[in-house]
């Protein structure tokens, strides 16, 4: 029980690093021994800062070469399948950062690989590690509320809106919002509802505001905007207020040379075919119905989420970290204020990463599969299509 795990983390941006590097970094059971990024000099440059561990370009290389404990996949999601795969194939744990995949196929893909290497494949919902959800799930599973019938999450996030700048608000990449960012949600809704089956999904969604018609301020004469945040005339001389610029060498222009990906790209031009507010709604086979509500155009970041049982209703903010319960005969009202926790996403990463050492080191089950990760993206891909096609999906056209 010594002996430190050995670990690579595969796609070395924020999320990547960021965050879970910042953690392996911090703890004295793990060492992050690889780093493996396509683009070689953002994994060169993003090594100096955890210790200068082996970088690759090549994932297969990485895994033939390092002997590893596990593996952190942080790439874009579309990469998710592909990188998953041929770790399990190499016979090594992985923590797959939400979503699973960003199609049923892929999902099952990494489920058969799962199945076949015998290893630890644990899907990154680290929200289920927040101590207020946490505190929530055990109000409903004691049956304070009685027996759940409705739920509702309304989700407004300030940083969200940067997602139209980088790589999680094209659709190519991501797979949608309703994949990239609600299956998280989606995820909490079969979490706290015990997994009932999911029947029928519909959406509705669009980009209202950062589109190319929708500068909040006066464009001047032969000086267009863009074409990212770190070279725009209106970033620079303060008239943009969304502007969010990167200016650190992994994101610079010696990095964009290899790739072409820019990280600060206009969010006033960005790809249509995402959203930056929806509605979605979920009906389970056992007859309890959900909504799910993004919005990216805002300045608070909270989910607010309302679970309205037989016996009552339990309300929660995240960001207040509070939980208030209505009993629906006696009028009483009781209060949780949850003490805060250290760590990102509200202490939420840290009780994820443990986790899943604890899971690879055999101390405890794996808390997050990768069957309850393609629930999970079945929901948020049945959104895109009811999106797409302005209909209800049934999910038995996916599952």
């Amino acid at each position: 029980m010594d002996k430190k795990l050995k670990f690579a983390i595969v796609g070395t941006g924020l999320r990547g690093c960021g965050c879970f590097g910042n953690l392996l970094k911090e703890r004295t059971d793990c060492v992050i021994q690889a780093m493996c990024d396509k683009n070689p000099k953002r994994v060169q440059y993003t090594a100096e800062k955890y210790g200068n561990p082996a970088t690759y370009t090549d994932l297969s290389e990485m895994l033939k070469k390092e002997r590893l404990d596990a593996v952190i996949v942080t790439t874009p999601d579309a990469f998710h399948e592909e990188c998953a795969v041929t770790i399990l194939n190499h016979g090594v744990n992985v923590l797959i950062d939400k979503p699973l995949a960003t199609t049923v196929k892929g999902c099952r893909n990494i489920i058969a690989a799962a199945e076949k290497s015998g290893k630890v494949a644990m899907i990154g919902f680290n929200l289920r590690h927040s101590p207020v959800l946490l505190k929530l799930k055990e109000i409903i599973d004691k049956g304070e509320i009685g027996k759940v019938i409705l739920a509702e999450n309304r989700e407004f996030y300030d940083g969200g809106r940067t997602y139209m700048a980088r790589w999680n608000g094209m659709k190519s990449s991501s797979g949608g919002l309703w994949i990239h960012k609600g299956s998280h949600d989606f995820d909490i809704f079969n979490w706290l509802l015990g997994f009932p089956k999911p029947r029928k999904v519909t959406a509705f969604a669009g980009m209202s505001v950062f589109r190319p018609d929708g500068f909040p301020f006066p464009l001047e004469k032969d000086i267009p905007p863009g074409p990212a945040c770190s070279l725009c005339h209106y970033a620079k001389n303060g008239v943009c207020k969304d502007a969010m610029p990167y200016n650190a060498p992994e994101w610079g222009p010696e990095a964009q040379a290899f790739d072409g990906y820019v990280k600060d790209s206009c969010m006033y031009l960005s790809d249509l075919s995402v959203h930056d507010n929806g509605m979605a709604m979920v009906e389970y086979e056992n007859g309890v119905r959900v909504s799910h509500m993004e919005c990216f155009v805002t300045s608070r970041s909270d989910r607010r989420y309302t679970i309205v049982g037989t016996l009552g209703e339990a309300i929660l903010s995240l960001a207040e970290w509070k939980i208030t319960v209505l009993k629906r005969w006696s009028k009483e009202k009781i209060t949780y204020e949850i003490p805060e926790t250290d760590g990102s996403h509200g202490g939420a990463d840290p009780g994820l990463l443990a986790s899943f050492i604890e899971a690879v080191r055999g101390d405890s089950v794996n808390t997050s599969t990768v069957e309850q990760g393609l629930l999970s993206t079945a929901i948020g891909q049945a959104a895109e299509l009811a999106r797409e096609e302005e209909r209800v999906v049934f999910m038995n056209e996916l599952l």
